[in-house]
């Protein structure tokens, strides 16, 4: 040809590849991620047929760490930390330090040095955010407590491995890596020292100039109305920070496009930065996959299957279980323990971060890598039906474990109200189940009115700041009636179930009716669909957000316009079960 192409082939092969068997898949009901990865193995130089080329990939790969990482930091979410982290900080740290003692135990055994083991391990440790995510939303558990406790986790591993990528070529000349200077403790520590200095500094430069310029610099470009120059803005911004950082700073490309992220998540028009950048975000990432899925020999499987079965067992017995013990041991019940489990019985994108690092370090062997690469691809593959064995495994241990049950009905001073309250304050009360953005709203509105009202909810920290604050709350699931009568259900005037979880909503109604068939009962719901099936189960009032924020609008521009509200909006309750018909909706 008269120029050169293969860079275009590189292109050509990965994105077709992955898009076939990513395809495929899916349609196994896999992660499409298992795709990519096998995308890679088949174009990689271990296997017969099309070769691309590995150093393009590799290039490529790390725009997409660089894009994966800038992601992370759009996402990061103090708040969503905050909320869980008296279970998410310290069991997170926990289960990262069983899982690479695991790694470093087999290592030992296998021959490796302590740095290779360490490497190994960390490597072990970190759930594919990617996976996770998925997983949790597929099974509508994303915003439920047992989906916040899991994705609070994984904030904490994900600050980890930032904190792992910031030290590790600081700490490697003294782990047995490649040497940047003459040995000693002394040194280290002055190579650490120094990591942390410029490391400081870019943080401080990143929030005390990039809190105030990188907003106001988006919101210039936003003001042109081009969405092609903001979606340009917003990634030039990532792997700009992400390079300078590295060039001005010496910190890592991830290291700085995670704290690019963060930055721009603190503007209002950081969701907008994310959905814009998000198709090419999504595009390298699968490059990132890809040129992993090249570095993967499957030889492996066959010249090493005791070593790859002893890694997937650490991943998927061994941190599970140390995830499960750690969450039962702060007093959630077992299905919240076995779902956050289930949750992080998986290793993916930062796992094979670490990796790399490790071996351009010198720590880790092409063979550790290449296990790494073997087991993520195997637990990524069995996330799913390990997520199906929740339930059963769940059955099970209650059936034969006496120590389980008890456990499950220990007495638990937050799952009682305080012996003080007497019945003469549950009477004509509210129960309140959940007390997340809407609950809280309702409990503080009712409290204004002088109301007393009840909070069922299942996370602890909330029903101890409650508690502290003097207001009367019960931990634990709702659909479970032994919550509910806790929360004295049988004398309430109302019932109002703020979770838009039509599956437990049927439980608590159940129970509900059964001690008190008089009782008002509020819903709300995130469909018309599910708001359906709350009107057969003859809630009094469903609330759906779409629409009462519609006819919110409604009632403002019609006020402003000085007309009065017309009969069929004036009338309507807020119980709206069915969508506008499309003529209305048309001109809308």
């Amino acid at each position: 040809m008269p120029h050169n192409t293969e860079l275009l082939a590189t292109l050509a092969a990965g994105f077709g590849l992955a898009l076939i068997l990513g395809f495929a898949a899916a349609k196994l009901k896999l992660p499409p991620l298992v795709g990519y990865l096998i995308a890679g193995i088949v174009i990689g130089p271990a296997t017969p047929g099309i070769v691309a080329d590995v150093s393009l990939a590799q290039q490529l790969a790390e725009v997409g760490v660089i894009l994966l990482m800038f992601g992370v930091g759009l996402h990061f979410s103090i708040g969503d930390l905050m909320a869980v982290k008296k279970i998410a900080v310290p069991g997170a740290v926990a289960q990262i330090t069983v899982a690479t003692a695991l790694g470093v135990g087999v290592a030992k055994l296998w021959g490796w040095s302590l740095g290779a083991g360490l490497v190994f391990g960390l490597s072990l440790s970190v759930a594919s955010t990617v996976v996770l995510l998925r997983a949790l939303e597929d099974r509508g558990l994303l915003k439920t407590l047992n989906g916040s406790i899991a994705v609070g986790w994984l904030v904490v591993e994900d600050l980890a491995t930032v904190i792992v990528l910031v030290l590790l070529p600081a700490l490697a000349p003294a782990l047995g890596g490649a040497a940047s200077g003459p040995g000693g403790s002394g040194s280290v520590l002055m190579e650490i020292g120094s990591v942390v200095g410029r490391v400081t500094l870019f943080v401080l430069v990143m929030l005390i100039a990039g809190r105030k310029l990188l907003p106001r610099f988006l919101w210039e470009i936003a003001g042109a109305g081009s969405r092609e120059l903001f979606t340009l803005a917003v990634i030039a911004v990532g792997i700009g920070i992400a390079y300078g950082a590295a060039y001005l700073f010496g910190v890592s490309f991830a290291l700085g496009a995670f704290f690019a992220g963060a930055v721009l998540r603190e503007s209002s028009l950081s969701h907008r930065a994310a959905e814009e950048s998000l198709p090419l975000r999504d595009a390298f990432s699968v490059l990132f996959f890809v040129s992993v899925g090249m570095l993967f020999k499957p030889a492996i499987l066959l010249e090493q299957p005791v070593h790859l079965l002893a890694v997937v067992a650490i991943v998927i017995l061994g941190k599970s279980a140390a995830a499960a013990l750690i969450v039962s041991a702060f007093r959630y019940p077992l299905n919240t323990a076995l779902t956050v489990s289930a949750s992080l019985a998986q290793i993916g994108e930062f796992s094979f971060i670490v990796a790399a690092l490790g071996v351009s370090l010198g720590l880790l062997s092409a063979e550790g890598q290449n296990l790494i690469l073997g087991a993520s691809l195997i637990t990524i593959a069995l996330n799913p039906l390990v997520f199906r064995a929740v339930e059963p495994l769940q059955k099970w241990v209650r059936s034969r474990s006496e120590r389980a049950r008890r456990a499950e009905e220990r007495h638990d001073p937050l799952a009682q109200l305080p012996s003080e309250v007497t019945i003469d304050h549950m009477t004509d009360h509210v129960v309140i189940v959940g007390y997340g953005r809407v609950g809280r709203r309702i409990g503080e509105a009712l409290h204004r009115e002088g109301i007393t009202f009840v909070v069922a909810e299942q996370n602890r920290e909330v029903v101890e700041q409650l508690r502290a604050g003097g207001f009367l709350a019960v931990s634990g699931d709702a659909s479970d009636p032994a919550v509910l009568i806790q929360a004295h259900v049988a004398r309430a005037k109302a019932l109002i179930i703020a979770t838009p979880d039509v599956a437990r909503t049927h439980a608590m109604l159940d129970t509900a009716r059964r001690l008190n068939p008089a009782i008002e009962t509020v819903a709300r719901t995130h469909s018309d669909s599910e708001a359906e099936l709350l009107r057969r189960e003859r809630v009094d009032a469903v609330f759906m957000g779409e629409h009462e924020l519609a006819l919110g609008m409604i009632r403002h521009v019609l006020a402003r316009l000085g007309r009065q509200p017309m009969t069929r909006f004036a009338d309507m309750k807020l119980t709206v079960l069915h969508p506008l018909p499309d003529t209305v909706g048309s001109r809308a």
